[in-house]
């Protein structure tokens, strides 16, 4: 059953939703098919998500790269917004692919902003924030991960009638 198009985020909502929302949540598909259902910090950018991991996600998308991610928020029913998107990611296997990849960089300096802070407590002031997320390609396994989607789902129940 597809979801009437009505209740559809415009493409405003959508990239407000996915600039704005901490979490989106990953799967994999791990070893003996199992799904590997993970919560990430991410970023947006040029209709793509990325986020930076390291383990098991990296593993499992160099040998299947077919993913879903949900971003969503609110609890109650009638408020509930969110996005589900079905696609492929890459992994940016050195430096290199990370310079190559058009949009990073706008991800980079937007994940930057949105974590500031991160894992601080609310009452401590976590300094200035940085420019740019500076991770990069490192060991066997942390990599940033694109993920470029081929279907997207997206729901507004602040749109139901009441």
């Amino acid at each position: 059953m597809a979801l009437p198009r009505e209740l559809a985020l415009t493409y405003s909502q959508l990239d407000e939703l996915m600039t704005s929302a901490w979490n989106m949540r990953i799967a994999t598909i791990g070893p003996g098919m199992r799904v590997n259902l993970t919560p990430m910090w991410f970023g947006w950018a040029g209709g793509r998500i990325y986020t930076y991991g390291r383990g098991q996600k990296v593993v499992n998308i160099r040998r299947q790269p077919e993913v879903t991610v949900l971003v969503d928020r609110n609890e109650h029913f009638f408020e509930l917004q969110g996005a589900m998107f079905q696609g492929h990611a890459t992994i940016l296997e050195d430096a290199a692919a990370e310079a190559a990849d058009p949009f990073l960089e706008q991800a980079r300096r937007q994940m930057a902003l949105k974590y500031h802070g991160g894992h601080t407590a609310p009452d401590v002031d976590p300094g200035p924030v940085a420019e740019r997320n500076t991770a990069t390609a490192a060991g066997r396994s942390r990599r940033w991960m694109v993920i470029e989607p081929d279907r997207t789902v997206t729901w507004d129940n602040f749109k139901l009638p009441r």
